[in-house]
């Protein structure tokens, strides 16, 4: 068990990390182009007909804007209490929502919700004509137990078999640039998977090849300057109005998706966009972000806005995102059915945005698991976001000379005893590393907890 030990008022003040920031055709339709500027559905109102499409430029695909990332499908507990499991039916009716609404990407993985996600994408869009949807997925070969030939052609052999299908629309090496170039030689071109998938490109069991980047800049130009032998279909990257020039001020990897994007465009690739919200953190801002969003245009959701900043590039294929619930899905729809694009002021203003933002230490995870499960039972990212919850709602307090001190203070105990069990907290990390390889945020895992432990060391012993 570590020590813990008393810290004085300015050591706290840099744990924390706050400085100033301490105060058929309707069914399956796609909009066709040349709508009227400003045509946008009113607040309650879900268009079925009127969904922003782009068109893949290798296969004529007319893709909707609004593509289901399926990797936070929703789950239950099993009846007989062993555990939970994949909500199908849930599944089922966000997923003809979603389709009689306009969309028709569909990204999964075989590493999502603990490896069910394919099985439960590939039943939810079994009930609908093959032709109406587009499936995505990946081959999601990280441990070093699956680079080998051998188990990367079974992972891809199964993603057949759990989808349900006879190809796959859009085939991604995923996860390109964690572990860097080594990494790459490992997974995908000493074991001839690369050559591999590309013939399989070539016999049409796959209709388009992409890589999905998160990490290291040297092996996406890497794979970049081999386009004119391999000719990639697509490329997914990260992409959000915070991202586009503040990455690093972010620590979520070195580069800024305006290279990203930049790189992709010179080429003609068409950009697949994860992560627009930038794991949900553009959405649950602070209340004083929320009032600087809403004073400008006060009808649109706060997350609306991420929403147009990535769709507004015109090199952009799909903006994914990962929708749990009936709410959410509406609001996308609503945003994209159809896109109203931003304008230059609209740019300005977001750039604005992201200014008042990174005054707010918020720590960059999207609650993905990769770094899961951690050998000492610690739930790293319940402790994650519910610091980073506390920050969005003013409930972490630098100084107990803070007028909200005592609320904040209270909020943040209780909050973090209830959301995260005792024997799972910060407390319990010894410092092993074992999860930031893992993290495609390329956050520093130990760092944060030890620096959210000695934070929540500080509120108990001002109690004492």
């Amino acid at each position: 068990m570590k020590e813990k030990k008393k810290i004085d008022r300015r050591e706290f003040l840099k744990v924390l990390g706050v400085g100033a920031a301490a105060t058929t055709a309707a069914l399956y339709g796609c909009k066709p182009k040349g709508g009227a500027a400003g045509d946008t559905a009113a607040v309650g109102e879900v268009p079925t007909d009127r969904m922003t499409c782009r068109t893949t430029p290798t296969t004529g695909d007319r893709v909707s804007l609004l593509g289901y990332g399926c990797m936070r499908w929703p789950t239950r507990a099993k009846s007989d209490g062993s555990g939970d499991e994949i909500d199908q039916q849930a599944v089922n009716e966000l997923v003809d929502y979603a389709i009689a609404h306009g969309v028709n990407y569909f990204d999964t993985s075989p590493a999502y919700v603990r490896g069910w996600s394919e099985t439960a994408t590939g039943i939810a869009l079994k009930r609908h004509p093959r032709e109406k949807f587009f499936v995505a997925t990946k081959l999601s070969n990280f441990d070093p137990s699956t680079h080998s030939r051998a188990a990367s052609m079974e992972m891809y052999r199964n993603s057949f078999r759990a989808l349900q299908v006879d190809y796959i629309d859009y085939y991604l090496l995923h996860g390109i640039g964690m572990g860097g170039m080594e990494s790459l030689r490992s997974r995908y071109l000493d074991n001839g998977m690369l050559d591999f998938l590309l013939a399989e490109r070539e016999a049409g069991r796959i209709r388009n090849l992409g890589f999905s980047y998160h990490g290291d800049v040297e092996v996406y130009d890497y794979l970049l300057s081999r386009h004119e032998e391999i000719k990639w279909d697509f490329v997914q990257i990260q992409l959000n109005y915070m991202d586009w020039k503040h990455a690093k001020e972010l620590n979520t990897r070195n580069t800024d998706a305006e290279y990203l994007y930049g790189e992709l465009e010179k080429r003609g690739i068409p950009a697949v966009i994860m992560e627009p919200l930038l794991g949900g953190r553009l959405s649950n801002v602070p209340d004083h972000i929320v009032a600087h969003l809403k004073q400008r245009r006060p009808s649109s959701s706060v997350a609306s806005w991420a929403f147009r900043f990535a769709g507004s590039f015109p090199g952009v294929l799909t903006v994914l995102s990962g929708m749990s619930y009936m709410e959410h899905l509406q609001d996308n729809l609503r945003t994209y059915s159809p896109l109203d694009e931003l304008t230059d002021a609209d740019r300005e203003f977001l750039e604005e945005t992201a200014q008042l933002m990174l005054r707010y230490p918020t720590i960059p995870c999207n609650d993905c698991k990769y770094c899961m499960p951690c050998p000492y039972g610690l739930d790293i990212p319940a402790i994650l976001l519910h610091y980073n919850k506390c920050v969005n709602e003013g409930n972490v307090a630098a100084s107990s000379q803070d007028e909200n001190y005592r609320k904040a203070r209270r909020a943040f105990l209780v909050g973090y005893d209830r959301s995260v069990p005792r024997l799972r907290q910060a407390s319990r990390c010894i410092g092993c590393n074992q999860c930031v390889p893992h993290c495609p945020q390329n956050i520093k895992i130990p760092h944060e907890l030890h620096r959210i432990d000695r934070y929540v060391e500080h509120l108990k012993q001002e109690n004492l």
